[in-house]
């Protein structure tokens, strides 16, 4: 195994900001999670390693060079002041979708700013304007 040099250092951390949803695909480890487990990027350390909060209570973190993870497409969505992360921009966005369908008025409203910054790209999409 390599360390990797400051510069690459710096590039993890700009790929994987605090926040960001991955899912396992390779881990060499006797204590492995899973192969599919998800978790979040608590931080990246001076020799690459992902410091990441797994989904089963795992404390294992990702091993530069060594172990593989995979990037969701993950959003987070505000709607009635209630938080939720989605680990895939396509669910969040069939969800809304849905809600705008089955609603009506203010409600409906809501759905639809949401589902139009799902549909614009945006990372934090709120029903509350601008």
């Amino acid at each position: 195994m390599r360390f990797p040099t400051s510069e690459e250092v710096e590039r993890l951390k700009k790929q994987y900001p605090v926040g960001t949803r991955i899912v396992l695909c390779k881990m060499d480890d006797d204590q492995v999670p899973p192969v599919g487990t998800k978790g979040t990027v608590k931080g990246v350390d001076d020799i690459g390693s992902l410091i990441v909060k797994w989904d089963n209570g795992c404390g294992l973190n990702v091993a530069y060079g060594v172990d593989e993870v995979e990037k969701l497409d993950s959003v987070t969505t505000v709607c009635y002041g209630q938080e939720r992360v989605w680990d895939s921009r396509t669910e969040a966005k069939d969800y809304f979708l849905d809600g705008i369908f089955a609603s009506e008025g203010s409600e409906r409203e809501r759905y639809a700013f949401i589902y139009a910054k799902l549909i614009l790209g945006y990372d934090y999409c709120t029903d509350e304007v601008d």
